[in-house]
């Protein structure tokens, strides 16, 4: 299937999608900072930046929180899970790479001592939820992985 923007219009329609401060960001900041909770932006903990720019640090608690797009960081919910059909190659190259580059960053972060939690976009969906486990996290409690329903 063609693409049905000219490439003049999908470049500038990639130009727009932004990595940092975007809307599942700033729900999750929002929630977080109503409960309390102070943390660093974009991957920054005692001068000096961390593997994969984390979203949120909350250096004094040694933990990160990444909040990923599930289409573009290739997660197992529905979305993610959508190949589009224009340049199917390079996308499947391009997400596959981004996942894989996800991964290392975790070990080297908690090779380094950190805890991280990953928040999908899919998880929005139940705020009530998410905030159990946002707060489980911080707190030092073992929190579970999303269940089929956040998908």
């Amino acid at each position: 299937m063609a693409d049905r923007l000219t490439p003049e219009r999908r470049s500038w329609n990639m130009s727009r999608i932004r990595g940092k401060n975007t809307k599942p960001e700033m729900l999750v900041r929002r929630l977080l900072h109503a409960k309390g909770y102070r943390y660093r932006l974009h991957g920054t903990a005692g001068g000096g930046k961390l593997p994969g720019n984390p979203d949120l640090v909350f250096a004094g608690r040694h933990k990160v929180i990444f909040v990923n797009g599930c289409f573009w960081h290739f997660h197992d919910c529905r979305v993610g899970q959508h190949a589009p059909q224009a340049n199917a190659e390079f996308w499947e190259t391009k997400r596959t790479r981004t996942r894989n580059r996800d991964a290392d960053q975790r070990i080297q972060l908690e090779r380094d001592g950190w805890d991280v939690l990953t928040v999908w976009e899919c998880e929005l969906k139940d705020r009530s939820a998410l905030e159990l486990r946002l707060d489980a996290f911080l707190r030092g409690l073992p929190t579970d992985e999303p269940t089929e329903d956040a998908r």
